[in-house]
């Protein structure tokens, strides 16, 4: 009886129910109405995949796709009167199939149009007038070989004029259609944190959108096709100050104050807090280290270094309260207790609405953000369950017809998946954990971290081709921190232009519970398990919804059995933490009695001698601060007495920050040779940063730490400089070479000595002790620059190739492993059989691979 009275009242008009509950307010939790309306789904589906696959196409055949569409739509919208309903439907999808194709058309046209597209064919030189349309960013740093590859500006911008050198000046026809955008890459030869603070960088940095400049550079096609630029302009600007021609809009100027000063006040925080916050609040990530970037992205919280839906949601539920409240006569926020009218309150929110577009930049992200988070807030503000999806798939076909490009970015269809999650999936799975007793706040935030991560994951997987096991627990963790942070950080945006000390307080307090989501990214990426490797292809996404599905099924039924939860809860927490002993057993890995691992850091040398119960000395580090400190954990390593880097390139020394990183360091030793010096100095500063004590080595010395000691056998107090035919020359063959010895074994390490190096060294003093060793580093990846007679007087037993799979080098050489097997070696190379660890005594000699 009372479930017909339910049901009968939950499709009665809100109006209906409000009087029917005799309050004079109305019903304090007015219920829901009718199934969910699907309606609009289709026509905005549609729209999205006719955009994404128009863009690119001839002009005849978008034009041919519109006709058609319009009369189809025609023809139904004429046909009989009885079945008008599904007709009208059929019409609208057909409409915005051809309201897609024309937009998308448009877009697609300004890439071919214009004299860009054949210059830029043609490579040609050109000076052109330019102005930005997005902020411009800064490339990371990478290792190209032994080298480290300076970061690039790169500014999406529009060519308004442009002309060939020694040819006639072509303009655009119209503003609006013949607009050509591109990418500029400024080369500027400088660009880490540092130089942030140099002149001619920081104007390049500091450029706004609507600035207009006048470039000289060379013209050419985009790498990849189907990208929204239809040419690549790279500046070779050195240290020179772009060349501006007209200052940017009012607007924009404006924007760039309030972000200037949000930087400002947040310039005495802690580095995490001062880098997390800007991105909080108006995804300024251009203090975001590359690790902590990979740490959000190992947890899956990437979403919140960007600008998102949510943060224009928290804003706005700081005016309006909690967004189920918004219809209910206990509403709450700033709106009510100011006594703010309903009409008076929309309108704060249109303006605020505005200003977040504003500060933010109007760029399609900040666009789709607005568009998604005024979306989820004002459909759940309604309480009416019905219409969230009609209102998420207006604002995805409203979308798609404005900025077509977004039908084909990924960030859009996460934003859409993030969304819908949160909108239709998440309130059914809280009221079913509310069900069984979980309190409403945890549930609710279990909801929508486990909705949005099983809609997101297979997208994910395809961009990043892994997936993170810890994705819903961090997510979980940093939710309740995420809205102070940004409130907060909002507040010291406001405040900083009139009053930088009070902006400074709120920052110092948004700086909290930043650290805190960047504490939980640290934690969650550190873990053993924190994420499994996934085929990175739509293929792979597939697989990764179906076994999303069979657990979501096998999850219902095991909630119905506590004890088998509680059983599975740590199997996943024991496959995340990877407590040492078991894994040792499961794993195999480390080896019991290891002596030594090199490390599987691709193109590069990076070598852990043990010294004791997580204790090791660690020689190079190879070119990537994650792949060495992932090695590192997998051996348990937390206090490193000495690091050694046998020379300065790149695939050498780059991964430092990696070693650094939460542990204990107590020295570094180099080569005397302090080339290249871009990378010397990134040693010194790294030194100086964890004030760690830098000093050089040389032939001669001789060290102990716990059972194992080595002795430094190369290079002498003054080391060549001459650069032979075809090699490195002074920096390879001022490499560090240690003679090792631990637990019966002899090591010998020869960092990237060349030839003359390894002819020098077989004439110096320290040549006899180096004759018949067990266990052999091959010098320089294994290529073929060796001097085969030293090989054959060292004669080891072992000879281990540092080297990355599929390199361009053609390392290892083959005339290299054939002649030290020739020898009677076992030659192990890490693109092979990935990282390998030395074990064992001087007589019995073992070898184990992860």
């Amino acid at each position: 009886m009372n479930t017909g009275s339910e049901g009968r009242r939950a499709v009665l008009p809100r109006a209906a129910v409000h009087a029917a509950s005799g309050h004079r307010l109305g019903a304090a939790h007015p219920r829901q109405e009718g199934p969910a309306d699907l309606r609009l789904v289709p026509p905005a589906l549609a729209a999205w995949v006719t955009a994404a696959l128009v863009l690119d196409v001839p002009t005849g055949w978008a034009v041919g796709v519109v006709t058609g569409a319009l009369l189809l739509a025609g023809a139904l919208l004429l046909g009989p009167v009885r079945e008008r309903p599904h007709a009208t439907a059929a019409a609208a999808l057909f409409l915005c199939v051809a309201a897609s194709s024309a937009s998308a058309a448009l877009h697609g046209a300004d890439l071919r149009r214009g004299p860009v597209p054949e210059l830029a064919r043609r490579y040609a030189t050109v000076t052109a007038d330019v102005e930005v349309t997005a902020d411009p960013r800064l490339t990371r740093p990478r290792v190209r070989g032994n080298r480290a590859v300076p970061p690039t500006v790169l500014i999406e911008a529009d060519v308004r004029r442009v002309s060939e050198a020694g040819g006639t000046a072509a303009t655009t026809r119209t503003p609006v259609t013949t607009r050509t955008p591109v990418l500029v890459l400024v080369d500027v030869g400088e660009g880490d944190e540092q130089s942030r603070t140099r002149p001619a960088l920081a104007r390049w940095l500091n450029l706004l959108p609507t600035t207009r400049l006048r470039v000289t550079a060379r013209l050419s096609p985009p790498r990849q096709g189907g990208d929204r630029i239809a040419a690549v302009l790279r500046v070779r600007a050195g240290r020179q100050p772009p060349d501006m021609l007209a200052e940017p809009s009012a607007a924009q100027r404006l924007a760039g104050r309030l972000r200037a000063g949000l930087r400002e006040a947040t310039e005495d925080l802690p580095a995490d807090a001062r880098a997390l916050l800007p991105g909080l609040v108006v995804g300024d990530t251009s203090r975001v280290t590359p690790e902590l970037e990979e740490a959000f992205k190992e947890t899956d919280l990437t979403h919140t270094l960007a600008v998102s839906g949510a943060n224009f949601t928290i804003v706005l539920a700081l005016l309006l309260g909690p967004p189920g409240l918004a219809q209910r006569s206990e509403r709450r926020g700033l709106a009510p207790r100011l006594g703010l009218h309903l009409r008076t309150t929309a309108l704060l929110g249109g303006l605020l609405a505005l200003a977040f577009v504003v500060v933010c930049r109007p760029d399609p992200s900040v666009l789709r953000a607005a568009a998604c988070g005024s979306v989820a807030l004002l459909a759940l503000a309604t309480g009416r369950r019905r219409s969230l999806l009609p209102a998420l798939a207006t604002a995805v076909l409203l979308l798609v017809l404005y900025d077509p490009w977004l039908a084909r970015s990924y960030g859009f269809l996460l934003s859409v998946l993030a969304t819908g999650a949160l909108l239709t999936i998440a309130p059914r799975w809280s009221a079913a954990l509310r069900q069984r007793r979980v309190p409403p706040r945890l549930a609710e935030a279990l909801a929508a971290a486990g909705a949005a991560q099983a809609l997101c994951a297979p997208v994910v997987a395809v961009l990043s081709a892994r997936v993170s096991l810890v994705g819903v627990p961090c997510n979980l963790l940093a939710e309740f921190a995420v809205a102070p942070a940004t409130v907060l950080g909002f507040a010291a945006l406001a405040t900083a232009p009139v009053a930088m000390p009070l902006a400074k307080s709120l920052a110092w307090c948004g700086g909290w519970p930043a650290g805190w989501i960047a504490g939980i990214a640290r934690t969650g990426a550190a873990l053993p398990g924190a994420g499994v490797d996934w085929p990175g292809s739509w293929a792979g996404a597939a697989l990764l919804a179906l076994v999303t599905v069979a657990v979501l099924l096998a999850g219902r039924r095991l909630l119905r059995h506590p004890w088998w939860c509680g059983v599975c809860a740590l199997l996943l927490i024991l496959v995340v933490v990877q407590p040492p002993p078991l894994a040792r057993v499961i794993k195999g890995w480390p080896p019991p009695g290891w002596r030594m691992v090199m490390c599987d850091v691709g193109q590069g040398d990076a070598l852990v001698l043990a010294a004791g119960e997580g204790t090791a000395v660690v020689v190079d580090t190879g070119p990537d601060p994650a792949l060495i400190d992932h090695c590192l954990r997998s051996l348990g390593i937390s206090r490193i007495p000495l690091v050694l880097l046998t020379h300065f390139h790149a695939d050498h020394v780059a991964g430092l920050p990696g070693v650094l990183r939460g542990r204990s360091v107590g020295a570094i030793e180099t080569t005397a040779l302090e080339e290249p010096a871009d990378q010397a100095e990134f040693v010194r500063r790294q030194a100086a940063d964890g004030r760690i004590p830098l000093r050089h080595t040389a032939a001669g010395e001789q060290r102990r730490s716990g059972p194992l000691s080595w002795q430094v056998v190369w290079p002498p107090p003054s080391p060549p400089t001459t650069t032979a035919p075809g090699t490195e020359g002074g920096p390879n063959d001022a490499s560090v070479t240690l003679l090792v010895r631990t637990a019966g074994l002899r090591l010998l390490l020869l960092g990237d000595l060349e030839p003359p190096a390894q002819r020098e060294l077989a004439r110096s003093p320290a040549a006899a002790a180096l004759q018949g060793v067990d266990v052999l580093k091959v010098a320089h990846h294994g290529s073929a620059h060796q001097d085969f007679a030293f090989l054959r007087r060292v004669a080891p037993r072992l000879a281990l190739i540092s080297c990355g799979e599929d390199n361009t080098y053609g390392h290892p050489a083959p005339g290299t492993v054939a002649a030290l097997r020739a020898q009677g070696a076992t030659v192990l190379r890490t693109d092979r059989d990935g990282a390998l660890a030395v074990a064992g005594t001087g007589r019995e000699l073992r070898v184990a691979g992860d």
